[in-house]
């Protein structure tokens, strides 16, 4: 349970729903009495049958409907406090998506949704779009795709954000085995990351290999808790697994056994392998063989970051300093020194308008740039230059000099 330094992100004590028809009266009792934690980086398993009371669990954590009584609360505050959101990713069991977008627009929508930056949502877009394998298929329209493609765009969906708390309702329903297997290797992933997941679903197997505790509910109601181990292991049997064998020593072992127990060797057989692990074998042997597919790919590696690793952390670091290097500098504190005198533009226009260019004086000519003058040569005869300025002999009435 939780510790004295440990909050638990999801806290649900004596939780109960109620359905009620027109009249008021109780019609369904979907959760009956509830109480169990998610614990900070703890993968946790919600599991039941179908109408156990899974999704309206859910609903209520994410403030989606209210509870009949008891208490919930996330990051310790109710699921009503709309700053909370903001630290959840959560895929639902149906995808509800835009079919006319496609696949990075409908990333990059939601990415506005959580105000992320230009930079920021472009680097996230390509680093989802390649980790669920739909790099190939995202200029595709969401309407286009398959059961299993809308499924990975909404895994990634849930994730833009890069959420504290991820939920996920039934996320393998529709997929094939390999995006099955990349489901459960991302959720041990992000568990492993430090992230907290909330895993609900009724296929049993899928879940086990990533949670690490669980509640299994029937008719609304807790029916067992505890670890993978503490629910799945055997006291009375023992599996002893060894290279192959042949009879003799098989016997020789019996005859050992049947000396230290009351029984002796009740069964030997050969290993064999999971359907899952031949299905991905053929997979990796057709990619190994270039072999082309027209729907999703097998996705890359874990989105960068969604990696606590340091190279992301450095990443991170680098993305803030180049948004804070892109916002405007506010102006300095102090009037600035103007330029230029103030001029009131439509005073003057209105000026110009109404003012009469005939009682306006005309301007002067500009005067003809002068250069100094210098010393005349002896010889020059200073009597012609006189009589040429004065116009005298040269045209028709000009000045003559007395």
């Amino acid at each position: 349970m939780t510790t004295a330094t440990q909050q638990p992100v999801v806290a649900v004590q004596s939780l109960t729903k109620v359905f009620r028809d027109f009249w008021m009266r109780p019609r369904a009792r979907a959760v009956d009495q509830v109480t169990f934690e998610i614990l900070p980086r703890e993968v946790f398993g919600l599991l039941g049958p179908n109408g156990s009371g899974k999704s309206t669990t859910i609903k209520i954590i994410l403030g989606l409907l209210h509870r009949t009584s008891g208490r919930v609360a996330v990051f310790g505050k109710p699921p009503s406090d709309v700053a909370v959101k903001r630290r959840i990713g959560y895929l639902p069991e149906e995808s509800y998506l835009y079919p006319f977008l496609n696949a990075r627009e409908t990333l990059d929508y939601y990415g506005k949704l959580f105000q992320i930056d230009h930079r920021t949502r472009a680097r996230r877009v390509d680093e989802l779009l390649d980790m669920v394998g739909l790099t190939a298929a995202q200029h595709r329209q969401v309407r286009e795709y398959s059961k299993g493609m809308q499924r990975r765009i909404g895994l990634a969906q849930a994730l833009i954000n890069d959420p504290e708390l991820l939920i996920l309702d039934e996320p393998t329903t529709g997929l094939d085995p390999v995006g099955t297997r990349q489901v459960k290797d991302l959720i041990i992933e992000l568990g492993r990351r430090g992230k907290s997941v909330l895993l609900s679903s009724h296929l049993l197997a899928d879940v086990e290999d990533c949670v690490d505790r669980m509640v299994i509910l029937y008719g609304g109601r807790v029916q067992r808790e505890g670890t993978c181990d503490d629910l799945l292991v055997t006291h009375d049997r023992s599996i002893i697994e060894t290279d192959a064998l042949d009879d003799a020593t098989v016997s020789d072992i019996d005859r050992l056994v049947r000396q230290r127990t009351r029984g002796g060797v009740t069964r030997v057989s050969k290993p064999r392998q999971s359907l899952e692990d031949l299905f991905m074998q053929i997979v990796e042997e057709a990619k190994a063989r270039r072999l082309e597919t027209s729907g999703a790919q097998h996705g890359g590696q874990t989105a960068a970051f969604l990696r606590a690793d340091a190279a992301s952390t450095g990443a991170r670091l680098i993305e803030n300093l180049v948004a804070a290097a892109d916002e405007p500098v506010p102006p300095a504190a102090g009037p600035a020194p103007a330029a230029h005198p103030a001029r009131d533009d439509a005073g003057d226009v209105l000026k110009d308008l109404l003012r009469d260019p005939a009682s306006e004086p005309s301007p002067p000519p500009p005067a003809a740039p002068r250069s100094a003058p210098g010393p005349l040569p002896a010889d020059v005869d200073l009597s012609a230059i006189t009589r040429l300025l004065d116009g005298d002999g040269g045209g028709t009435g000009g000045r003559k000099t007395p």
